[in-house]
C-alpha cells in the first residue's frame, strides 16, 4: 500500500493540510498527483512536522504549491525545523537564478568543429567501405540486386529532372552567348561566340550545372527519405529482419544516379547550345545554319567525351553524400533539416572541387 504524502481535512473556514512521509525527488510525481486533488479554501494551515525526509526537490515542490495557494488564501505553515526553514529560504531565494553559460573561445570553437569534421570523415570512410563491400557482394550475387528500385530511381532522378535541367542549361547557354557577344563584337570576332558556347557547355558548364541542380534536387531527396526512415525506425526494422540497408537503400540510388546523370549532361549540352543559338541569332544576327556549320568545325568529339567522363564521378559523389547524410540523421525532425542542408552544401562543394581537379588534369594532359 502506498504511503500518502498529503493528508487534509476541512474545519470551518480552515483547510488543514498535513505533509507526511518522504518529500524527495523520487516521490515528486506522486506528490503532484495528490496536490492536484486538494480543494480550495480562504484559510490554509500546513503542518510539516511529520515529514520523514525532505530534499531540495521536495522543498521546491512545496514552495511552488505554497506560492500558488498564497495567491488566493491566507496560508500558515507550522512544524518545520530550523534546518528545513534555512534550506527553504536558501532554495526559494535562488530558484529563479540560472547558471550562466560558459563562453567558448575562438580556438575552442575551431577545435570543436575540427573534431566534428574528423568524426564525419571517419564515418564517411566507413560508409564508403560498406558501399564497396555491398557492391562486390552484388557482383557475386547479381540476383540480389534491386533492379526494380534502381529503375524507379532512374526515373525519379533522371527523367523527372529533365525540365529543370533543360531550363537551367538553356538560360546558362543564353547568358554565355549574350555576355560573350558584347566582348567579341568589339573586335569583330562575332563568329567565335560559337566556339565559346560549344566548348564551355560541353566541357565545363553542362556537367557542372547539371550536377549542381541534381545535388540540390536528388541529393537532398535521398537524405530526407533515408533520414525519415531512420526516425520512424524502418531501417532498424529492416536490419532486424535480416535485410541489408546498403543493398536496399544505398546501391539502387547510387547506380541509378550514375546512369541518369551522364544522360542528363548530354541533354543539358544540347539544350545549352540551343540557348546559345537563340541568343546569338538575337544579338549578333548569326543564323542557325551558320552556327551549326561553325560548331561542326570547332567542336570536337573529345570535348563531349571529356565532359561526359565527369558525369559518373559527380553522380557517385552526390548519391553517396546524400545517402550518408541520411544515415547520420538522429532521432528528431530538426536533424533531417540540418543534414539535408549539409548534404546539399557538401555535394555542391564536392562537385566544384572535382570539376577543378578535372580541369587541371585535362590541361596538364593537353586535352
Amino acid at each position: 500500500m502506498k504511503t500518502k504524502h498529503i493528508v487534509w481535512r476541512k474545519e470551518n473556514e480552515y483547510l488543514h493540510i498535513r505533509a507526511t512521509g518522504t518529500w524527495i525527488l523520487s516521490d515528486i510525481d506522486e506528490i503532484e498527483r495528490e496536490i492536484a486533488s486538494l480543494p480550495r479554501a480562504e484559510r490554509i494551515r500546513w503542518d510539516v512536522s511529520q515529514t520523514e525526509a525532505l530534499d531540495s526537490a521536495g522543498i521546491l515542490c512545496f514552495a511552488h504549491l505554497l506560492e500558488a495557494q498564497q495567491s488566493y488564501a491566507q496560508v500558515e505553515v507550522t512544524g518545520y525545523t530550523p534546518q528545513q526553514e534555512k534550506m527553504y529560504r536558501l532554495l526559494v531565494s535562488h530558484k529563479d537564478e540560472t547558471i550562466p553559460e560558459r563562453k567558448t573561445t575562438f580556438f575552442e570553437r575551431i577545435g570543436k568543429h575540427t573534431i566534428e569534421g574528423v568524426r564525419d570523415l571517419k564515418a564517411f570512410v566507413d560508409f564508403l567501405g560498406r558501399v564497396v563491400y555491398t557492391f562486390f557482394y552484388l557482383l557475386r550475387h547479381p540476383g540480389a540486386f534491386r533492379y526494380k528500385e534502381t529503375v524507379y530511381h532512374i526515373y525519379q532522378s533522371g527523367f523527372s529532372a529533365l525540365v529543370i535541367v533543360g531550363m537551367t542549361a538553356f538560360l546558362v547557354g543564353m547568358v554565355i552567348a549574350y555576355q560573350g557577344a558584347v566582348q567579341l563584337a568589339k573586335f569583330g570576332a562575332d563568329i567565335f561566340i560559337v566556339d565559346t558556347v560549344g566548348i564551355s557547355m560541353t566541357r565545363e558548364l553542362g556537367p557542372m550545372i547539371t550536377a549542381i541542380v541534381i545535388a540540390g534536387r536528388s541529393g537532398s531527396a535521398y537524405t530526407a527519405e533515408i533520414g525519415a526512415m531512420k526516425i520512424t525506425e524502418e531501417i532498424a526494422a529492416m536490419q532486424t529482419m535480416g535485410f541489408d540497408p546498403y543493398n536496399f537503400l544505398v546501391l539502387p540510388r547510387i547506380v541509378a544516379l550514375t546512369i541518369a546523370l551522364p544522360l542528363l549532361i548530354f541533354f543539358a549540352d544540347i539544350v545549352g547550345i540551343f540557348g546559345g543559338i537563340v541568343a546569338s541569332t538575337m544579338e549578333l544576327g548569326i543564323s542557325f545554319d551558320q552556327f551549326v556549320q561553325r560548331l561542326n568545325e570547332t567542336l570536337e568529339v573529345k570535348h563531349y567525351i571529356l565532359g561526359m567522363i565527369k558525369g559518373p564521378v559527380f553522380a557517385f559523389a552526390i548519391a553517396a553524400i546524400g545517402c550518408f547524410r541520411g544515415f547520420r540523421v538522429s532521432d528528431n525532425t530538426e536533424s533531417i533539416g540540418l543534414h539535408t542542408t549539409a548534404s546539399v552544401v557538401n555535394a555542391i562543394f564536392t562537385v566544384i572541387a572535382f570539376d577543378a581537379l578535372f580541369s587541371v588534369f585535362y590541361t596538364e594532359m593537353g586535352w
